[in-house]
């Protein structure tokens, strides 16, 4: 009898294996079915972030032209003699186009690239951009329009030399008041768009010419302009550099949705244009 009590007892205090796992499974159930859950909110945060990127104010139709030049002149006034640097200039700049602007120097090329990004006015004439006469602008609406849908590139490059990469980039997105949560992923992929997404942390001194030209065409498209301009932006660097350039260009036109105007005396990179203005003593020849 005092056997049978201790088997039974013994029986009662080993644990019901099955039950157990009756019990748990639910638990790593609802552990998966969390999971998930948190991956569901996690896009949802990413396809939301992207819908909070600021909105423009202003649509163009597909076959409207995103920059147009109307019989521009520009002219001078050194000491008590005119000069006429521009002479009639006419051009158009379609959406998603490379379009290069090529003479030699003193041709008028960086005069009319200045009068493009409104950093300078005609003396007559018009210039059209998204649809509105730029010309007509005030300064501080021209100024808001540089910031929000123009990117520029410099010959010099134009970084800030104890700013990395990356901190470069991110600098041109708090000049253009994109939304601060914005800033990491968006800077990470235009360095990667370019090339540089294991050198984003380098400083400019640590890369060679052609890493820093790339940098600055990462940071002039960082707040998703509608329009670049770059002067020259080939013109130090050697074949190979000028190259990667120039393929960085068409991708980002592909991917960006971007259209570049580029001056150039360079004819090696023509081909790759979709529209080539020849530039001879400040006007246009065919």
């Amino acid at each position: 009898m005092l056997k049978k009590l201790r088997l039974k007892k013994k029986q009662q205090q080993q644990p019901d294996v099955s039950s157990a796992d009756t019990e748990k499974q639910p638990t790593i159930e609802a552990e998966v079915e969390a999971e998930a859950k948190a991956n569901v909110t996690a896009d949802i945060k990413i396809k939301d972030s992207t819908k909070e990127w600021p909105q423009r104010k202003v649509t163009l139709a597909p076959d409207q032209p995103l920059l147009e030049v109307r019989n521009v002149e520009r002219i001078f006034d050194v000491g008590s003699q005119k000069l006429h640097v521009l002479k009639g200039i006419n051009m158009q700049v379609m959406q998603s186009q490379l379009v290069m602007l090529k003479g030699r120097s003193g041709s008028g090329k960086t005069t009319l690239l200045n009068m493009l990004g409104g950093l300078d006015l005609p003396t007559s004439g018009e210039i059209w951009f998204r649809g509105e006469q730029l010309s007509a602008w005030s300064d501080d609406k021209r100024t808001r329009a540089r910031r929000d849908d123009v990117g520029f590139i410099f010959q010099a490059f134009a970084l800030m030399p104890l700013l990395s990469a990356y901190e470069n980039v991110e600098l041109s997105l708090r000049m253009a008041n994109i939304p601060r949560h914005l800033w990491k992923a968006r800077a990470q992929h235009c360095l990667e768009l370019v090339g540089l997404g294991k050198r984003m942390y380098h400083r400019p001194f640590e890369m060679s010419g052609g890493e820093q030209q790339r940098v600055a065409i990462a940071k002039s498209i960082a707040h998703k302009p509608l329009l670049l301009l770059a002067d020259e932006p080939t013109a130090e660097l050697d074949t190979q550099m000028v190259a990667q350039v120039m393929g960085v260009f068409q991708q980002i036109i592909e991917t960006e949705n971007i259209s570049i105007c580029m001056t150039t005396h360079d004819p090696t990179i023509m081909e790759v244009a979709d529209h080539v203005y020849e530039m001879v003593d400040g006007k246009f020849v065919s």
